[in-house]
């Protein structure tokens, strides 16, 4: 059985968290020890027109990674551009970038590689969405619309990145659209949520001055089945809710790097079994870049040869 180490990582355009200097040696020395098999990365520059040591960044760390790579450029500047990129160990068959902008004001993409991996077919997808969530929503409902169109539903697939979710609305249609599970919902070995005490004592505080406690109940609420294509997106976030397994735990906190609170990192994946995931909290990553990365080991199961 082959077992994948897959890290995800919002890389902050190639700085620190503060985006006081280049973290590009550090990331590229963080990413060689932790031997991953393939990378997820946003917010990557492929060109640089001002800041030459931040130039061809997608290139760079494959070079330095020994890793193939497929880079989709979303938002294009007059010096520079950025976007999402694939690092691979295995070969990537062919990858498309497809454009899911919303609006004028952010410019968002999907990439989708295929990686030949022990003579099968993997399908990866590369996602950051955007900050508004009705915008979210269309980007969800275009990256839903592609995997059906494309993915054989016997083929494995991995979909990670910044799904900017931070108030948890989405991942319930995502997983029941495609029958896909959050890697950190039952994984048997979850380290991710240990909360500083500063972070217990403000957790205490808001679950007694808000709703919490009555969100959390409502929650638990029986599972529904309810049949997503009959359901317009005017009226979609009225029953997301009801949409949450209660069996299920939540994704993991992984911004701010430097005191991770809000769940905005994520990875689905379908024909895997979830070995181990894991935030990568501290030194290095902390300083590397705003968002800390997450780190899962897969098994892949029974996928379909490739021809």
């Amino acid at each position: 059985m082959t077992v994948l180490r897959i890290v995800s990582y919002n890389i902050h355009k190639g700085k620190t968290a503060l985006g006081r200097r280049s973290s590009l040696l550090e990331l590229s020395a963080g990413l060689s020890g932790l031997k991953a098999d393939l990378v997820f990365l946003q917010e990557i520059q492929g060109r640089n027109e001002r800041e030459h040591h931040l130039h061809a960044q997608p290139a760079l760390l494959a070079g330095h990674l020994h890793m193939e790579v497929a880079y989709g450029c979303n938002a294009i500047r007059k010096k520079t551009d950025h976007g999402n990129a694939l690092l691979s160990k295995y070969e990537i068959i062919d990858h498309e970038n497809e454009d899911i902008s919303d609006h004028k004001l952010e410019q968002r993409g999907v990439l989708h590689a295929r990686v030949k991996v022990g003579g099968h077919r993997v399908h990866c997808f590369v996602v950051h969405l955007g900050l508004f969530h009705g915008s979210r929503i269309r980007q969800v409902a275009a990256i839903i619309e592609r995997i059906k169109r494309l993915v054989p539903e016997d083929e494995p697939l991995i979909i990670a990145g910044d799904f900017n979710d931070w108030n948890e609305k989405l991942a319930p249609f995502f997983a029941k659209e495609l029958g896909v599970h959050e890697v950190f919902a039952q994984t048997p070995l979850r380290l991710d949520d240990e909360l500083p005490r500063m972070k217990v004592s403000f957790k205490r505080l808001w679950d007694t001055f808000s709703f919490r406690k009555l969100m959390e109940t409502e929650k638990k609420l029986r599972y529904q089945r309810i049949k997503i294509p009959e359901i317009s997106l005017k009226t979609l976030p009225k029953v997301l809710k009801h949409l949450q397994d209660p069996n299920e735990l939540p994704p993991p906190r992984t911004f701010p790097a430097a005191f991770p609170w809000l769940r905005l990192d994520r990875m689905y994946h379908r024909g895997f079994e979830i070995r181990s995931a894991q935030v990568l909290k501290g030194r290095p990553w902390n300083k590397i870049s705003d968002h800390a990365p997450i780190c899962v080991e897969l098994a892949l199961v029974k996928p379909q040869a490739a021809a």
